[in-house]
């Protein structure tokens, strides 16, 4: 696959990223580390983690993705160099005490959780390394508005940006970036690290999917004329956009095995509502309708938005991975994303 750049950076990654957050979850480590060969081998050369997964986070399996993934690295040493590694810290605490004490998320904090990330993936640098979630209140997760009285910030974006540029400044961290961001946050990270000369963020891993196009509600145009790259993640809405769930609801005893039918707290998330599986049916009928599979068409339609820098896909199989990257040889014509836009105006983002 060819390479760009994220953001303004020299950080050159594949366009599509191997997410891992189901590795030490519903992938057990024989598995991963041959999706991760496979992976590698097919010219994924770009890895997303993160210090909380395996997801749904469970103090159980706090660390495990990232230990998973330096096992990996500390087997395979000579090809560290052709790797593109990205984690994040996690933002405050979201009821996982597990991670750290209290609400926040301090200058210290993001040291300290870098540190630790460091170890478990058992490299001498990040590449990558970016806030999960903001430290201060905004709408996210399937949150929709914005409400001040709910703020609880205690450190400033100011100081957490120091905090970031310091580890770069240490040669620990290679470039930094945002997470389930607002509009607001990219140009602030950005506006501050200009004018105190710190280190600007590159990329921001925002969900972006056919049942999920909130990033085109202006954050799109602030990333575009700010030079920052979207990272897309969920791109098949947590597997609704596979079709596997189209004959079966998730709640049936028959219905396919997949985050939404094994875990409660995933039914109780934004992917799971009754909209955004209605309209995910109504995407995966378009697909088959113009001989396509739902993969293809919610897979196709991320990979070559211009919006997206390189698209997040996470698989629990081998065979997954190769249904994935298949998809990226699938280009849509205008007949079908005229179609897809004409769903969007019936139904809008269900799934934000």
């Amino acid at each position: 696959m060819e390479k760009r750049l994220l953001g303004q950076s020299e950080l050159a990654v594949s366009p599509v990223c191997l997410g891992t957050m189901t590795f030490g979850e519903q992938v057990d480590e024989a598995q991963a580390h041959a999706i991760l060969d496979r992976a590698l081998d097919a010219g994924v050369d770009f890895w997303d983690t993160a210090e909380m997964y395996a997801v749904p986070a469970r103090q159980q399996t706090y660390g495990a993705t990232e230990t998973i993934l330096g096992n990996w690295l500390a087997r395979n040493r000579s090809q560290r160099q052709c790797i593109v590694l990205a984690s994040k810290v996690a933002g405050p605490s979201r009821g996982m005490p597990w991670i750290r004490a209290g609400q926040g998320m301090t200058a210290a904090d993001i040291v300290a959780s870098c540190e630790g990330s460091l170890r478990r993936l058992q490299t001498e640098v990040i590449d990558l390394y970016q806030i999960h979630w903001p430290e201060r209140h905004v709408p996210m997760f399937g949150t929709l508005y914005f409400d001040p009285q709910q703020e609880r910030t205690q450190t400033s974006i100011l100081e957490q940006l120091q905090a970031l540029d310091g580890l770069v400044r240490a040669g620990k961290v290679r470039c930094i970036g945002l997470s389930n961001e607002t509009p607001y946050g990219v140009h602030e990270f950005v506006r501050l690290a200009e004018q105190h000369g710190l280190a600007r963020v590159v990329s921001v891993q925002n969900p972006y999917a056919l049942t999920n196009r909130s990033y085109e509600n202006a954050l799109d145009e602030t990333c575009h004329r700010l030079g920052v790259s979207l990272l897309a993640y969920s791109p098949l809405a947590f597997g609704a956009l596979t079709g596997k769930y189209d004959d079966s609801g998730i709640l049936d005893a028959q219905a396919p095995r997949g985050r939404l039918s094994l875990y409660e707290s995933v039914q109780k998330q934004r992917w799971a509502r009754p909209e955004a599986l209605a309209a995910a049916q109504r995407y995966n009928a378009l697909a088959r309708a113009h001989g396509l599979t739902p993969t293809e068409l919610a897979l196709a339609f991320v990979y070559h938005r211009w919006q997206v820098c390189s698209t997040i896909i996470g698989v629990t199989s081998l065979a997954q991975l190769e249904q994935n990257l298949a998809a990226w040889q699938q280009r849509l014509t205008p007949e079908v994303l005229q179609a897809i836009d004409a769903i969007r105006w019936e139904l809008r983002d269900p799934a934000q």
